[in-house]
């Protein structure tokens, strides 16, 4: 070794380190950078203006003349011209100006003459691809349509908050208009068009649209939504409570149930632990029979109510590409369960139509009996053993039954069932052992029972309400939250009573998931009558507020539930009013 590497092994402070020799590189280059900047100063001082030099003034920093062409550079009579523009606006400042100027200078897109429009603003705008430009236009959101009529969720909603700039008669109410809001809403009195003593202030119309029907009522349980947390503490009731509460909710359920078929009530609803059923009289929606709608289901469920001999439809149902021979509304025709026999009960179809159906219908399960029968028998005649054949047909059997499983528990596996079938589902429902549950938080308490009028043992309930003053954007509102079961009647009377008064508001709405498959149903099966195109489209809401004149609510109401329209049903999440707008927009 010589004196040198004794001395840097020896004095370890002289050793550099990685990160030294990079900066050091960084440094000269840095340096170099610095160097060219200057001569290209030095030359473009001496440069006239109207010359113009061979060499690019970026690249020439860091190419040399005496290196070869790049074949992959662009064309030189681009770059010259590029080159001329930069120049030319630097109007001889120096080069360093003119690479700034360069950076800086908006670049003008070069469009076709069918994108040209696409281009909004300024075109000293940064520069953006045509495609983006393009994507806007195609993913705008819609503009939110008005309607004079704020539609109609049939949907249980758990939460509700109304926020305006002047105050909502929600508390703090008067003894006389908490009497006659009480007074109105028993005796199904039309405050507003009555002659009546009754207080017809806000405040009284107010409480008015806060109460509701309910049975059984026992405080210290929650029904509604039946898997609260606060039923987890609670002791189990014992077999005598049982049979008295199941005994009571019979009478109740059978009461209701004449009431809907009387058309003296316009819906109801039965909420279990594990379904709820939405029962609605005729001429509501649209439908000109009572029917019922039932979420969610099981296949197990189905094949009980297929063996009771109960007609049911899938509306949400969506049809496989490979299925060949089903409707538009899904029959349900389930393996295991028997054929699929389930038809139609909708007075809109013709019985020519009907009789077409089933035909086809049994001459497809005949065609499917004759090959499974041919297919077994072609399997023994190639000598398949018997094990092996009933080893196919369960892996066959147990692949189709995984398919019709898959829509259990969900809103897919909705099932309406409309007319003389109701009959048939009331009874099923009261003598089912599934309707009462056994076992869990409530255990032995019948389903609860939610009807916007009275019935024999029904409890008359009352949401929470509070109200608030809130701040937002610089402006203050005052909010009102309703806490409860807010059933399809309550907003509708709430927004009769505010439009009066208010010139703009919002409503933020929460919704009970369980519950959600009741407004899309309702709204697939509008959609699916194209009552709208129809001729005799205004006269199916007509007849059904005439008949339901005596249900117990106002007529406006009952006619916004007996519309039939594409905007007379909307699961919505917040809906506004804007008397300058021209009414309701909702999302």
């Amino acid at each position: 070794m010589d004196s040198n590497t004794d001395g840097m092994l020896s004095n370890p402070s002289q050793w550099k380190r990685p990160e030294d020799i990079l900066k050091m590189q960084r440094l000269k280059r840095k340096q170099r950078a610095l160097q060219d900047r200057i001569n290209n100063q030095s030359k473009g001082a001496t440069t006239k203006p109207n010359q113009t030099s061979s060499e690019d003034p970026i690249t020439s920093r860091f190419e040399a003349s005496t290196k070869r062409k790049n074949p992959f550079s662009r064309n030189t009579e681009q770059s010259a011209k590029r080159q001329k523009e930069a120049h030319d606006s630097g109007q001889g400042d120096g080069g360093e100006q003119s690479i700034f100027d360069l950076f800086s200078k908006p670049q003008a897109p070069t469009l076709p003459q069918s994108e040209a429009p696409l281009i909004k603003g300024n075109l000293a705008q940064p520069y953006q691809c045509p495609v983006e430009q393009a994507l806007p236009a195609v993913q705008e959101e819609e503009p939110l349509k008005t309607s004079t009529l704020a539609p109609i969720h049939w949907s249980i909603k758990s939460k509700l908050r109304i926020i305006c700039h002047t105050p909502i008669p929600g508390t703090c109410l008067k003894t006389n208009q908490e009497a006659s809001g009480l007074t109105s809403f028993v005796r199904c009195i039309d405050s507003k068009e009555s002659s009546t003593g009754l207080d017809i202030s806000p405040g009284a119309r107010f409480y008015q649209a806060t109460l509701y029907w309910q049975h059984p009522y026992l405080p210290w349980f929650t029904l509604f939504p039946r898997n609260s947390r606060n039923n987890n503490t609670q002791t189990p009731l014992n077999e005598t409570v049982r049979s008295v509460l199941a005994s009571e909710w019979v009478t109740s359920f059978r009461n209701l149930f004449q009431l809907v078929r009387a058309r003296q009530c316009p819906y109801f609803y039965v909420c279990a632990n594990s379904f709820t059923v939405l029962f609605r009289a005729a001429g509501i929606g649209g439908r000109v029979e009572t029917h019922a709608l039932l979420t969610p289901t099981t296949r197990g469920m189905r094949a009980a109510l297929k063996q009771e001999e109960i007609e049911f439809t899938m509306p949400l149902k969506k049809v496989s590409s490979g299925v060949v021979g089903q409707d538009a509304h899904n029959r349900s025709g389930e393996s295991g369960i028997g054929n699929s026999s389930f038809s139609n009960s909708s007075e809109e179809q013709s019985q020519a139509t009907e009789e077409t159906a089933d035909r086809s219908l049994e001459a497809d399960q005949s065609d499917e009996d004759d090959d499974d029968m041919d297919g077994e028998q072609w399997l023994e005649s190639l000598g398949v053993d018997a094990a092996e054949i009933r080893k196919i047909s369960d892996n066959q059997r147990r692949k189709q039954q995984q398919r019709e499983c898959d829509a259990d528990y969900s809103d897919q596996s909705l099932v309406l069932i409309e007319g003389p079938e109701c009959q048939a589902f009331f009874n099923f429902l009261l003598n089912a052992k599934s309707t009462i549950a056994k076992v869990g938080r409530l255990a032995g308490v019948p389903p609860t029972l939610l009807a916007p009028v009275s019935f024999v043992g029904a409890t008359l309930r009352t949401l929470q309400t509070r109200s608030s003053k809130i701040h937002m954007d610089g402006q203050h509102y005052h909010s009102t939250e309703l806490h409860g079961v807010i059933l399809p009647h309550i907003l509708p009377y709430l927004t009769d009573l505010l439009c009066e008064s208010k010139e703009k508001y919002s409503i933020t709405l929460a919704t009970v998931p369980s519950t959600s498959a009741l407004c899309e149903a309702s709204r697939k099966l509008i959609s699916d009558s194209d009552k709208e195109n129809d001729a005799s489209a205004t006269a199916g809401p007509v007849f059904g507020k005439e008949n339901l004149s005596d249900c117990g609510l106002n007529r406006r109401i009952v006619e916004n539930m007996c519309r039939a329209t594409k905007d007379s049903v909307f699961d919505m999440e917040r809906l506004l009013y804007s008397q300058e707008a021209g009414g309701f927009c909702w999302s």
